[in-house]
């Protein structure tokens, strides 16, 4: 059995320790809209108008702190830019706050930027190149890798 292709993954819920500090991390700086909110215990963003991309709640984490490194939980969520240009305009917007950065990557089939969010949770923002463009081997199959992204050449797509 497979599953259908034209499945996709509808929305993230993130447990937080403080709502008004992780919208400031997805709103102010990364752009997301606020659809709702409920007190200090959840919030439901989205990009374009959707119902939520993301959910945030302090439902069983207010106060809490990340799971330490070599626990279970989740890696990161990712978050597709629609071209190469969106991509560089939400570096610049992470540079010009003196966000941190935890690493940039060119995959091949896609370039990626990772950070984290204020409460550890991984965060990538990336585009997907097009298909045409994919690495693949004589025999065909994809050849994803992972090497350095270079950030000024990404940026240059919005100095133009």
């Amino acid at each position: 059995m497979s599953i259908h292709p034209d499945i996709k993954i509808g929305h993230v819920h993130l447990k937080v320790a403080d709502i008004d500090r992780a919208l400031s991390f997805y709103n102010d700086l990364l752009g997301f809209e606020l659809i709702q909110k409920i007190g200090n215990q959840a919030a439901f963003i989205s990009a374009g108008g959707y119902h939520h991309h993301i959910g945030l709640n302090t439902w069983e984490s207010e106060g809490g702190t990340a799971p330490p490194p070599g626990h279970t939980g989740l890696y990161h969520t990712a978050i597709l830019y629609p071209n190469r240009k969106e991509l560089a305009v939400a570096l610049k917007t992470l540079l010009n706050a003196d966000y941190p950065l935890q690493g940039a990557a060119d995959h091949g089939v896609s370039e990626a930027i990772y950070l984290a969010d204020p409460d550890g949770n991984g965060v990538e923002l990336y585009y997907d190149k097009p298909k045409d463009k994919w690495p693949r081997k004589q025999n065909g199959e994809l050849e994803m890798f992972t090497k350095s992204l270079d950030l000024d050449d990404l940026l240059s797509e919005i100095s133009e």
